[in-house]
C-alpha cells in the first residue's frame, strides 16, 4: 500500500468540495445545457483529473502516477456506457432538457458515496483473499459477452428495483414540479417524477459499479488510487453526457471496444492472480502496458465510428428527454 501524505488526501477532498460547490453555485437555475457550456465543463473535469495525476506522479512516484492515470482513463471509457442509460432514462420518464443537469448533479452525489463504499470493500476483500480475483475476472467476462450481445439494451427504468420501491413507499405524481421532489397534494406529501429519475440513476450506477470495481482493482489495489481515479471521471461525467447528447448513436463501435477493454482487464486480473497464488514466475501486465491498451483501443473504437457513423445494430435513443417512437411513459 502506498504511503499517502495526509495533505494529498486532503487536497483531494478540497478538489472535490470546491468543484461540486462551483458547479452547483454556476447551475443553481434551471437551464439547458449547451454544447459550449458542456465542453467548457468538461475541460475543466478532465484538467483537473490530470493536474492531479502529475501530482499523483511527483509526489507518490512514477507507477502511482501511471496506475492513477489508467484507472482514471478505464473508468472514463467506461462511463461512456452509462450515457446511453442516462438518456434512455431522461427519455422515459420524458425529463425537461433544464432539469437534467440537478438530477445527474445528485446522481453523482449519490455515486462518490457509493463507489467509496463499495471500492473500500474491494480493497479489504482483495487484500485479504487474493483469489476473488479470479472472480472478478469472470464478471468482467460476462459483461463484455452482454455488451456484445447488446443485453443492456433490456434495462427498462420504470421496473427498476430504486422506482419500484419508491412507488411502494409514496404516491409518485405523474407531472413535474419545477424542480422540486415533493409536493403536497390534499393534504399529503407524495413524490415528483424527478425523485423517480434519480433513484433510476442511482440503481443504474448500482449496476454499473459491478463492472466498475472489479475493473479498477486490476489496475490498482490501493485505495487512494483507485478512488480518486474513481472520482474524478465521475465528476466529469454530467459534462459529458451534454456533450456528446445527441451524437451517442454515432459511436457504432464504441460498445465493441469497451467489450474489448473488460476482457482485456479480465485476462490481467487472472495474470495477475495467479503471480500471487501460484508461481511468480507467471508474468502480470504492467500498468504502462495496460495504459497503451486502453488507449490504442478507444482511439480505433472512435475512429471507426466516425469513418462509419451509421449505427445500424442499434436503435436510435432520443437524447434530450423526447420519448421514443410509440412509448408513452
Amino acid at each position: 500500500m502506498l504511503d499517502v501524505p495526509f495533505w494529498l488526501w486532503g487536497t483531494f477532498a478540497a478538489t472535490v468540495v470546491l468543484s461540486l460547490a462551483l458547479d452547483l453555485l454556476a447551475h443553481r437555475g434551471a437551464h439547458v445545457i449547451g454544447f459550449r457550456e458542456a465542453a467548457l465543463w468538461s475541460g475543466l473535469w478532465i484538467s483537473l483529473a490530470l493536474v492531479f495525476a502529475v501530482v499523483v506522479f511527483f509526489v507518490l512516484g512514477p507507477t502511482a502516477g501511471t496506475e492513477y492515470t489508467t484507472a482514471w482513463l478505464l473508468e472514463k471509457s467506461l462511463s461512456v456506457d452509462n450515457l446511453f442509460v442516462f438518456a434512455l432514462i431522461f427519455a422515459y420518464f420524458k425529463v425537461p432538457r433544464e432539469y437534467q443537469h440537478r438530477v445527474l448533479f445528485l446522481g453523482v452525489i449519490g455515486a462518490l458515496l457509493f463507489r467509496g463504499i463499495f471500492l473500500t470493500l474491494g480493497v479489504a476483500v482483495v487484500s485479504r483473499f487474493t483469489a476473488v480475483l479470479f472472480a472478478f475476472a469472470a464478471v468482467l467476462f460476462y459483461s463484455s459477452y452482454k455488451i456484445l450481445k447488446e443485453e443492456d439494451e433490456k434495462f427498462d427504468p420504470g421496473r427498476s428495483f430504486a422506482v419500484r420501491l419508491l412507488r411502494k413507499a409514496m404516491p409518485v405524481r405523474e407531472e413535474y414540479a419545477g424542480t422540486k421532489f415533493f409536493v403536497k397534494e390534499a393534504g399529503k406529501r407524495v413524490a415528483t417524477p424527478l425523485l423517480a429519475v434519480v433513484a433510476a440513476i442511482e440503481a443504474a450506477d448500482l449496476i454499473f459499479a459491478v463492472d466498475s470495481v472489479p475493473a479498477v482493482l486490476a489496475v490498482s489495489d490501493d485505495a487512494f488510487i483507485v478512488y480518486t481515479s474513481n472520482a474524478f471521471a465521475i465528476l466529469g461525467l454530467r459534462a459529458l453526457y451534454f456533450l456528446l447528447a445527441g451524437l451517442l448513436d454515432r459511436f457504432r463501435y464504441l460498445n465493441n471496444g469497451l467489450a474489448v477493454i473488460l476482457s482485456f482487464i479480465g485476462v490481467k486480473l487472472i495474470l495477475q492472480a495467479s503471480h500471487k497464488l501460484i508461481s511468480t514466475g507467471i508474468p502480470e501486465i504492467p500498468s504502462p502496458i495496460s495504459l497503451g491498451v486502453i488507449v490504442v483501443v478507444l482511439t480505433v473504437s472512435i475512429g471507426m465510428s466516425l469513418r462509419r457513423p451509421a449505427r445500424s445494430e442499434r436503435k436510435a435513443t432520443p437524447a434530450h428527454g423526447e420519448p421514443p417512437e410509440g412509448k408513452e411513459e
